[in-house]
């Protein structure tokens, strides 16, 4: 008679499968992927997530709860607007160049190359970082109402401006990760902490 099957901890499966599909993107991971990932069987995996996609969508949320989350916590941390882009723009070097995790930003990374068959998932990953980036206008255009900045700003190009400088960071930072000199305390600096010592420069007008 078979034994039952070990028990596995779903939370630390999705944060498994969360890296696997951040390193490899959507189409790029398979179910045989995941299944030595995750050290499952598929038939368990489709039992507890549904099915690849809802595994992947239910792994991009839990992201941006998280380590994808921190423009939203740059807003709520910051009462001003500058300190908050300042914030936002430092957090995602850090984020970006983690040592520890995968590379980029994982919304970014895994709607590279998506094939006809799921352009259903390509225009959910478009819809997060639309979503995203009107979040970020809001709270400029909160700013002007509020008389922080100034009344002729145009908040709606501006929050384009910065949801663009981090698209493409993201696209032109691919495998930018350097060991640099120890600082104080003998840690490394990843290049891109390199590239943008101290506050990273602003647009004249949030200066």
């Amino acid at each position: 008679m078979a034994g039952r099957p070990r028990e596995f901890d779903r939370e630390q499966a999705l944060l498994q499968a969360r890296d696997l599909f951040w390193r490899q993107g959507f189409e790029g991971t398979s179910m045989s992927d995941l299944v030595a990932e995750l050290g499952i069987a598929s038939a368990r995996i489709y039992k507890a997530f549904g099915s690849k996609e809802l595994l992947f969508r239910e792994a991009i949320t839990h992201y941006e709860a998280h380590e994808g989350g921190f423009a939203e916590r740059a807003f709520e941390e910051q009462a001003s607007v500058r300190e908050a882009i300042k914030q936002m723009l430092n957090d995602a070097v850090a984020l970006y160049s983690h040592g520890e995790l995968p590379q980029g930003c994982m919304v970014v990374s895994s709607a590279t190359s998506v094939s006809e068959d799921n352009q259903g998932v390509m225009r959910w990953l478009m819809e997060h970082r639309q979503q995203r980036t009107q979040g970020i206008i809001a709270k400029l255009q909160d700013a002007v109402q509020a008389g922080e900045l100034p009344a002729n700003t145009d908040a709606e190009s501006l929050g384009d401006y910065f949801a663009a400088f981090l698209h493409g960071f993201v696209r032109s930072g691919s495998g930018w990760r350097e060991p640099c000199p120890a600082g104080k305390g003998g840690e490394t600096r990843p290049y891109y902490a390199r590239s943008f010592p101290g506050v990273i420069t602003l647009p004249t007008l949030l200066m």
